[in-house]
């Protein structure tokens, strides 16, 4: 249904003359006249109906008229939406892990409801991996999500990035098993060959590291647990059930210590994706500029 031929519609059930709406839009009654005929034959009922030496609404053109009301003003707002030159509009969906929904995303909300009001953000927490998933069947308009220089996540170049902050990681152990440690990740890792490791259940980027990097030092670690939380990869470690990967920048619990991964380093890297072109969108736009000033404030961990 051509929006066109609903406003057609639409002036004429407000000036009731063929006449008068061919003037008012700038064309011929002829040509109102085939474009009603047209819409008529679209939803497949009479629009018009013989009233004396003119014609009038039907019952059913009348309530077509009621409705083209609200969806020429729906296709307006839309349009003014997708405007790139138009001020920012709309709900931006966000699908990001929990570090920089709140690094990142929370800390934007006030400056953007104060410098854009009609842009609102929906947040949902999730993985890399599920995030990309949301984002590429169109659930989410924006994914933050991470990967490790060691294990780079591949299907994020399926989308446009924009690289938010980077930061070392570590090996995180008890205080105990800490002292005399050697100096390269490989033989780190080695010294530690005989515990139990803690992965992430929900992105294999964890595992996929410490696979890769004990297998530098020829053998294969036996990973027993699996926690998303970083809270929680910590009371594994102080209950003693195993050893973890954490940040470097973390300010770890009494008891656990966070021991330097180096030859090679290891670096948790986030990012801000969108699908192609559509970060045009004023909205997202509008977001994604709040955050970049964000992470450029953030900077890069040491």
């Amino acid at each position: 249904m051509e929006t066109r031929r609903l406003e057609i519609l639409l002036e004429l059930a407000r000036q009731g003359s063929m006449r008068n709406v061919a003037d008012t839009l700038g064309t011929t009654t002829s040509t109102v006249s085939q474009q009603i005929a047209a819409l008529a034959r679209e939803v497949g009922t009479p629009m018009l109906q013989p009233a004396g030496r003119g014609v009038r609404l039907t019952p059913a053109g009348r309530r077509l008229a009621d409705h083209a009301v609200t969806i020429l003003g729906a296709v307006a707002a839309a349009t003014a939406e997708l405007d790139a030159g138009a001020e920012p509009v709309g709900t931006v969906r966000v699908a990001g892990f929990v570090t920089a929904v709140r690094k990142i995303l929370m800390p934007i909300v006030a400056d953007l409801a104060s410098s854009h009001p009609d842009v609102k953000i929906e947040v949902r927490e999730h993985e890399p991996a599920e995030a990309l998933a949301l984002l590429a069947s169109d659930t989410v308009d924006l994914a933050l999500t991470y990967d490790y220089n060691l294990a780079p996540d591949g299907t994020g170049a399926d989308f446009d990035s924009i690289p938010l902050w980077t930061t070392p990681w570590s090996l995180g152990v008890p205080d105990r098993d800490s002292d005399d440690l050697p100096g390269s990740a490989p033989e780190i890792f080695l010294a530690f060959r005989d515990q139990d490791w803690i992965g992430n259940s929900r992105n294999r980027a964890d595992e996929d590291v410490l696979r890769l990097v004990s297998s530098m030092a020829d053998f294969e670690p036996r990973v027993r647990h699996q926690a998303d939380s970083l809270e929680l990869v910590e009371d594994l470690i102080l209950a003693g059930m195993g050893i973890g990967l954490l940040p470097a920048d973390r300010q770890p619990r009494h008891g656990v210590t966070l021991v330097p991964l180096a030859q090679p380093e290891l670096r948790l890297r986030a990012f801000a994706r969108t699908r192609h072109g559509n970060s045009a969108w004023p909205a997202l736009a509008a977001v994604l500029n709040h955050i970049k000033r964000r992470a450029a404030a953030v900077g890069t961990a040491p």
